[in-house]
């Protein structure tokens, strides 16, 4: 299996079914093997008097409170119902973040592949416990987070029946410049957990998810809109549908690209290696019994004669026929 692509939709439908379905045909238009969303109520995951964080604010403006924010970005279990149906409808496949133990509950009735968690719930204990309580795969995103903390809720997680845990390097900002990505942090979690691994991008553009499958990472997951000069938090860190296409388009061409790892000739290497590698040429007109030396032989481009690595062995041995100039050295 390749590299498994996640387009997030999140919250960027704006609290309108019409505009999760839009972004359910874009995703599947991109190429990419699921789309996912975010599940929550909101009054079980934030107080009344919660603030917003720097980036909702800067993004969404101060008026509001996160509450309030949320409240109008929240779709409804029906909401999610008529999603599910659609993307199984078109062909791709749904996947949804839940928030909070009620949304959890509702997700693992649609028989999901895995449970998505974001990394919000790091440090969240008791949540992971009921997370693995489910006894199903789960992807743990792992922004804002320690190795340490990684560890407990690695752990925690587990031992709590989780199937397998996959975990997910991630920096929560939105949009991410990239001094903050810190990619190689993916790899220390892949030799520390010696589990699958992989990369969930906030930054602008697509380098940043690319280079990532280059490093190794399994699964990708990038935020995406159907136009980032809408109104909303996560907009502006987003692929619009064609970036996202194109984002599909150069990890599939990488993953192509990063091969099995064994370092041989491939087969058109091979027909090229006829006509390009240097063999063994006579320089000038050799007796039989005359010895081969640097004076008699020389290496130039043919499609016959003993390739240049057998110079060694064939200096100073004595010809056992005669050779004319241009003929090609044999044993």
């Amino acid at each position: 299996m390749g590299v498994y692509i996640i387009a997030e939709a999140g919250v960027n439908h704006n609290g309108c079914l019409d505009l999760a379905l839009q972004l359910c045909d874009a995703a599947k238009e991109a190429g990419v093997d699921a789309v996912k969303f975010q599940t929550w109520k909101t009054e079980n995951i934030v107080t009344r008097s919660a603030a917003k964080a720097a980036y909702q604010e800067e993004n969404t403006g101060k008026e509001q409170s996160q509450y309030e924010m949320l409240k109008s970005l929240e779709l409804s279990y029906y909401d999610f119902d008529k999603i599910k149906a659609y993307c199984d409808e078109i062909g791709i496949q749904f996947l949804s973040t839940p928030d909070d133990v009620e949304s959890l509950d509702y997700l693992c009735s649609l028989n999901l592949p895995f449970l998505k968690i974001g990394s919000g719930e790091v440090t969240n204990i008791p949540y992971l416990r009921q997370i693995g309580s489910k006894h199903q795969k789960v992807i743990l995103s792992t922004g804002m987070s320690m190795l340490s903390d990684v560890e407990t809720a690695y752990n925690t997680l587990l031992e709590s029946g989780a199937k397998e845990v996959v975990l997910l390097h991630c920096t929560t900002n939105y949009p991410c410049p990239y001094d903050e990505v810190n990619l190689r942090a993916m790899q220390t979690l892949k030799a520390a957990f010696k589990c699958q691994v992989g990369y969930s991008d906030h930054t602008m553009g697509i380098e940043v998810p690319i280079a990532a499958v280059a490093m190794g990472a399994e699964i990708i997951e990038k935020h995406f809109t159907l136009d980032r000069t809408m109104e909303g938090p996560d907009h502006l860190a987003s692929l619009e549908p064609y970036e996202l296409k194109q984002m599909v388009t150069s990890i599939r061409n990488i993953e192509n690209a990063l091969g099995d790892g064994i370092k041989r000739p491939n087969a058109s290497e091979k027909k090229n290696a006829e006509v390009v590698l240097k063999r063994l040429i006579a320089k000038t007109p050799i007796k039989k019994g005359e010895m081969f030396n640097s004076d008699n032989i020389s290496l130039l481009r043919s499609s016959e004669g003993l390739p240049a690595k057998y110079w060694d062995l064939v200096v100073e041995k004595s010809a056992k026929r005669d050779y004319q100039i241009d003929e090609p050295i044999e044993f």
